[in-house]
């Protein structure tokens, strides 16, 4: 049995007691089902889709910054998109036609801000400034806050041609609905990573491989 006051042994929980919950609450967000009032081929959590959206936002800065020759710092852009929905931990994802409602909009707005506040009031003093900065959308820069909601809606978009791929019509105006919007407010490096890497999303495992090869 080994000896728990061993320089090796496995930490072990304490008291909560003066602990911060934050990231507690972080690694919660995979609890959080995305797209709840639709029947779901494949069920998504928001801590899968916050990686998928870090990941292409990543790309897209990549993309603005050594193709289109931009300034813009991908590293940051790819942590913003990281904790771009971590008020979710505590308001869960609110369905869309709540969420986007012209009625709800202001108030949803209003409620992310201050469950924002909330959380990053967890954290110790010193680390507020800068966790703060990353979830709080309204200091964002522009440019990167544009790369950042352009890969959500693309992680959104692929999620809906996934679940057509799987023979669910749920997605169908869903899939309609966000490509509209990203052909209404293309860019560049949208255009780009669409024509070079968009059409291997509907490729089977073994077409992948055949292309790698």
């Amino acid at each position: 049995m080994s000896d728990a006051s061993a320089p090796n042994a496995s930490p072990r929980p304490t008291s909560p007691a003066g602990h911060s919950p934050f990231y507690a609450h972080i690694a919660r967000l995979r609890y959080i089902k995305r797209w709840g009032l639709m029947r779901n081929a494949v069920e998504e959590d928001v801590a899968q889709h916050s990686w998928e959206v870090a990941v292409l936002a990543h790309a897209l800065a990549v993309i603005s910054r050594d193709v289109f020759h931009k300034p813009v710092d991908p590293n940051a852009v790819a942590a913003r998109a990281i904790f771009h929905d971590a008020t979710e931990a505590i308001t869960g994802d609110l369905p869309t036609p709540v969420k986007y409602s012209p009625a709800m909009r202001h108030a949803t707005a209003n409620l992310e801000g201050e469950v924002c506040r909330e959380m990053v009031s967890l954290l110790p003093q010193a680390l507020r400034p800068a966790i703060g900065e990353m979830m709080d959308h309204e200091q964002w820069p522009a440019h990167e806050a544009a790369l950042v909601k352009t890969a959500d809606r693309l992680a959104a978009w692929l999620k809906c041609r996934a679940e057509l791929r799987h023979g669910n019509p749920e997605f169908a105006q869903a899939a309609q609905q966000i490509e509209g919007k990203l052909n209404q407010h293309m860019t560049p490096e949208l255009r780009y990573f669409l024509d070079t890497f968009g059409g291997a999303f509907d490729l089977t495992l073994d077409s992948l491989m055949q292309q790698g090869g």
